[in-house]
């Protein structure tokens, strides 16, 4: 049996389920994209190709096999995309919660069932199909548990909207314990430089109390603050709408000390290891191009 234990975002990672990409089937139609990143590249014709993004998470694979993670992979379902698992399920101490995603993805959460029967029974949890919910948007830290969302009465014209405020409620229902805070985003379903598809997309707490953060990601100014406040102004480094583009907060801790990164990431890059971090640099640029990054790929299972 898996026994898991997620607290935060960055203790010692000892078991993750790594999403896979070789066989996704062919280019989207525009119509189909979920995401307007995905959608410039399928009309640029620079939408990323299997055999590319192969390499790249083999790459990610290697790092985790440095460090001694046992790492899960979903079965492989033809002409489907299956990279991103962080959107499927999520772990919080040693409950699975099943996402509530796109009905065109739910054959996802089927493809990791090695994974589901080595869990207890009684500690997966799904929730009510009304209360939508994905686990980039959800990052347990400690005593709490920080939720990215949307409060617009608009929320259903938004492909991008991915996690509602039932989502959120039904969050604190099952952690009545944690205070669950949750961040209304910028959403667009047009324009990638103004799209916060999840939280993870313009927001990461690291190890050593640093964190990563896009101010234009946060609606209101109050809850940007609150999160300045919350960790201090000197350790926090701004990314610029570029940068969130490129997914930079999309990094993925293995420890306190380590954390991969893309080789593209430059400017964070340097800072991070200025703060004396460990940086395993990977190259995740095709993969980016679906408005996903490194964190969006892997789901933690166990960290200590």
């Amino acid at each position: 049996m898996i026994k898991l234990n997620i607290n935060d975002e960055v203790s010692w990672l000892r078991a993750v389920v790594l999403g896979r990409a070789d066989s996704n089937g062919p280019v989207p139609k525009l119509e189909d994209a979920y995401d307007p990143k995905s959608a410039e590249h399928i009309k640029a014709g620079t939408y990323p190709k299997d055999e590319d993004m192969v390499k790249e998470m083999a790459a990610v694979a290697a790092v985790f096999k440095k460090y001694d993670v046992k790492v899960f992979r979903p079965d492989s379902i033809k002409d489907y995309n299956q990279i991103f698992s962080r959107d499927i399920a999520f772990v919080i101490e040693d409950k699975f919660i099943k996402a509530n995603i796109l009905d065109d993805r739910s054959k996802e959460i089927d493809a990791i069932h090695s994974v589901i029967e080595e869990i207890d029974p009684s500690k997966i949890i799904e929730f009510p199909e009304d209360a939508h919910i994905e686990g980039g948007d959800v990052m347990p830290w400690g005593d709490y548990i920080f939720v990215g969302t949307y409060y617009g009465e608009d929320y259903s014209s938004f492909i991008t909207a991915r996690t509602n405020m039932k989502g959120v409620n039904h969050l604190q229902k099952l952690f009545p314990h944690k205070k669950v805070k949750p961040f209304s985003l910028r959403k667009s379903n047009t324009v990638a430089e103004d799209n916060a598809l999840h939280l993870d997309c313009c927001f990461q707490p690291l190890g050593k109390g640093k964190v990563i953060i896009h101010k234009e990601g946060f609606l209101v100014k109050e809850e940007y603050e609150w999160l300045i406040d919350f960790f201090g102004k000197a350790n926090c480094f701004h990314i610029t709408k570029q940068e969130m583009y490129n997914m930079n907060s999309n990094i993925f801790s293995i420890s306190p000390d380590v954390v991969i990164s893309e080789k593209n990431f430059t400017r964070l890059n340097t800072w991070l290891r200025e703060q004396g971090f460990i940086v395993e640099e990977v190259p995740y640029a095709e993969i980016s191009k679906q408005e996903g990054l490194l964190r969006c790929t892997t789901m933690p299972l166990v960290r200590d």
